[in-house]
């Protein structure tokens, strides 16, 4: 596989409006700015603003100096955005394998502290088995069997998240139809995956529930989406995804109704305990 530096652009964005806006706050223009860090060229300043540059760390104390934030848990929060900004992921071996939006979507998980997920078509990737990650691979897209056998490995690679010494704090409401697809060509996929789940579920930072069939309406009726939550001072996003690949909202209003929206998902799924038990009747169920 081609060898790709990874394109971290959505930490470099968000990097890039946290320092704008600190400058704005502290009422200096590029000039002023890059003048005191002994900038020749304003442009620099306003490349990494725009994410199209890497901040280096040894200036992001005397930026946020010059712009009079004496916040440290700020500092810390973006010197430590700036140091992953520039670095190349885990997945940057498999290189052009993986769309940069995906890449993109990785780097933020692997910054997240929590993240919600409502799953009316396919269980969540991090709670995904090899076997059956490889058959939705295959399903929903055109790749070459070395592609897909990439894909499906850094599928399972970003599970490592819950196993930091911080795991991932993962919340999943999918709904009951997924549990009964098949795999014609390979029905054990699905009988493992079951068994996966009813692992996880028993995990302290994984709640998992699922939303009935006959079951009133509600907001997840219109598609999958994730909530992407961070430590602060970083705001959380929410992520669509669809045949195309993965999109981001990140305007406060937008985040905050999605987040209303999972939590009226929530009060509709299964409680968690009903849950494990429909996964167990839905396997026991594909074993007769």
């Amino acid at each position: 596989m081609p060898n790709q530096r990874a394109r971290p652009t959505l930490r470099r964005r968000r990097l890039g409006a946290l320092l704008r806006d600190s400058r704005n706050r502290a009422g200096q223009t590029l000039e002023e700015a890059a003048a005191r860090m002994g900038w020749d060229d304003h442009t620099k300043l306003s490349k990494i603003e725009n994410a199209r540059a890497h901040l280096p760390q040894k200036d992001v104390n005397p930026l946020m100096s010059g712009y009079g934030v004496t916040d440290q848990a700020l500092i810390t929060a973006i010197a430590g955005l700036a140091r992953g900004a520039g670095k190349a992921g885990w997945w940057a071996p498999y290189g052009d394998t993986l769309a940069h939006a995906y890449t993109d979507y990785i780097s933020i998980e692997s910054d997240a502290s929590g993240i919600r997920f409502y799953a009316p078509t396919v269980i969540p990737g991090l709670l995904q088995v090899a076997p059956y990650a490889r058959e939705v691979i295959a399903a929903t897209t055109t790749r070459t069997p070395e592609e897909i056998d990439a894909r499906v490995n850094v599928r399972i690679a970003r599970q490592s998240i819950f196993s930091r010494p911080r795991p991932l704090k993962f919340w999943a409401v999918i709904h009951e139809a997924v549990l009964r697809q098949e795999f014609p060509n390979n029905p054990e996929a699905m009988r493992e995956q079951l068994r996966h789940l009813l692992y996880v579920a028993d995990r302290p930072h994984i709640t998992l529930q699922i939303m009935p069939t006959p079951v009133a309406a509600h907001p997840g009726l219109l598609g999958l989406f994730s909530l992407v939550e961070f430590p602060a001072p970083w705001p959380a996003l929410v992520q669509l995804e669809s045949i195309r690949g993965s999109s981001f909202m990140e305007e406060p209003d937008d985040v905050a109704e999605f987040a209303h929206a999972f939590d009226r998902i929530v009060a509709a799924a299964l409680p968690t305990d009903t849950s494990r038990e429909v996964i167990k009747t839905i396997m026991e169920e594909s074993n007769s």
